[in-house]
């Protein structure tokens, strides 16, 4: 059973209206106006006659719970479509008016809350307040109505506004709408930057036991005490995890730019990283990664989460040292360590240390739609209901999401290459950002390599 948090409700204020208002221009160009006359939302474009209606507003999408109905709506049954070919998921309520969408005078009406679900999706008001939490204190893809009622491999909200683009197509006939167009983002959250070279010798002395007598590896017995010794100024070719060279080279030869989010800070010893940022290793890594073109971030210490000050300090530093190496970059962005999230205080944390983008928002437990989309916008906090300086930019696919047995658990093989290829192509469709997160240390089970390279080529071959 969910765990219900009805202290509070999250109402779309005039506040939240005006950032809805941003949302519908970053998706569709033009200038928006929102207006809300007792139970009905009526959409305005500004300069123009006629509005699109919403009159069937969802309480619910006002409430941090995960207890709401969901129906389907099969949209070319109506006469619309549907972006990816299959009916829509329709949170929030238990059935659909037949037809969904009218004329109506000079204007049309949406018999859904659109809207309620982009704004209950994007600002995470599900979340708010949420005590089912676990042993990270993340809020789970289990606990989710996303994977509740199975839509979470869906861009939901993508979906829904795929129809509202053809309602105000329809509206206003003529009107030019953005055209976006398809991109992938890689990231590599370093929590390990090498296997052997930060460890303590009695660390590296039982590691060297388990290679020689649990796994009969003379090579990795011989190479653990040779990279702990050898690795002064920059990391060793033969540490199993140095695969930043080779990160770049395949990012490269797709047209990408990956990210490497770094820990630059210590809150919790046994989860945290074991590498200094200051440390010459660190700094010739950071200007290597800069010289080649990519990009990097920032990845909380483990209990920042509870510690907004310890965030910004951390976000200091990462600063400072690429200052003193003379990198410069446009923006600032990560991810938190393990994925940990607490609704909105995360939002305002990530804020308040004057970062760009934050790109933590995917589930552990389960890859998928987690905001239901897979377009960056503007953080706004439904707590204090006001819009932040802050874009959040979804996570869509962690590789240990899909492959670990304590998750998803399907493996280095055809299944787990299927699963990413789905999340892939259902971006394509909604011409959305593939965001996919691979450690830079999770690359010694055969097959990852080929696996990685397969995702992240233009086309996820057969």
């Amino acid at each position: 059973m969910t765990k219900r948090n009805d202290q509070h409700a999250f109402p779309i204020t005039e506040a939240a209206l005006r950032w809805l208002e941003i949302i519908l221009t970053k998706r569709f160009d033009h200038t928006w106006h929102l207006s809300r006359v007792d139970t009905v939302l009526c959409l305005h474009l500004v300069g123009s006659e006629g509005s699109i209606f919403f009159d069937t507003l969802c309480e619910g999408f006002t409430q941090p719970h995960s207890e709401q109905p969901c129906t389907y709506w099969d949209a070319e049954l109506d006469g619309w479509l549907s972006v990816l070919g299959e009916s829509l998921p329709a949170p929030g309520v238990p059935q659909l008016l037949s037809p969904l969408i009218e004329k109506l005078g000079s204007g049309h009406v949406i018999h859904y809350d659109i809207l309620g679900l982009v704004y209950w999706m994007l600002a995470r008001v599900e979340e708010i307040g949420r005590t089912d939490l676990d042993e990270h204190g993340r809020f789970p893809a289990s606990s989710s109505h996303a994977l509740k009622h199975d839509y979470l491999d869906r861009p939901v909200v993508d979906e829904w506004l795929h129809v509202l683009g053809q309602v105000i197509l329809l509206q206003w006939p003529g009107l030019e709408l953005m055209q976006h167009r398809f991109e992938m983002c890689v990231s590599h959250d370093v929590d390990q930057l090498s296997l052997y070279a930060f460890k303590p010798w009695l660390t590296i002395a039982r590691m060297m036991s388990g290679h020689l007598i649990k796994r009969r590896d003379l090579k990795a017995f011989l190479t653990a005490p040779y990279v702990k010794i050898a690795t002064r100024k920059e990391l060793m070719a033969s540490d199993p995890y140095n695969t930043f060279d080779w990160l770049m080279d395949v990012s490269e030869a797709n047209g990408l730019r990956s990210a490497f989010y770094f820990i630059c800070g210590r809150t919790q010893p046994s989860k945290d990283a074991d590498y200094e940022l200051e440390h010459p290793v660190m700094r010739h890594l950071l200007k290597l990664i800069h010289s080649r073109g990519h990009e990097i971030g920032l990845h909380p210490s483990y209990d920042t989460l509870k510690d907004p000050y310890a965030l910004k300090q951390e976000a200091d530093r990462l600063r400072r040292v690429c200052f003193e190496e003379e990198i410069e970059q446009e923006e600032w962005g990560g991810r938190m360590h393990y994925l940990r999230w607490k609704q909105p205080k995360t939002l305002r944390a990530w804020a308040d240390a004057g970062m760009s983008y934050d790109s933590t928002l995917g589930y552990a437990d389960h890859a998928g739609f987690r905001c239901g989309t897979c377009h960056e916008y503007p953080a706004y906090d439904a707590e204090r209901q006001e819009q932040l300086v802050l874009k959040l930019r979804p996570l869509i696919a962690m590789e240990c999401s899909v492959m670990d047995t304590a998750y998803m658990g399907l493996g280095f093989g055809q299944e787990a290459k299927e699963e990413f290829q789905k999340l892939k192509e259902r971006c394509q469709r909604v011409d959305g950002c593939f965001s996919l997160l691979w450690h830079n240390s999770s690359f010694e089970t055969k097959g990852a390599n080929s696996l990685y390279k397969q995702i992240i080529a233009r086309k996820i071959n057969d």
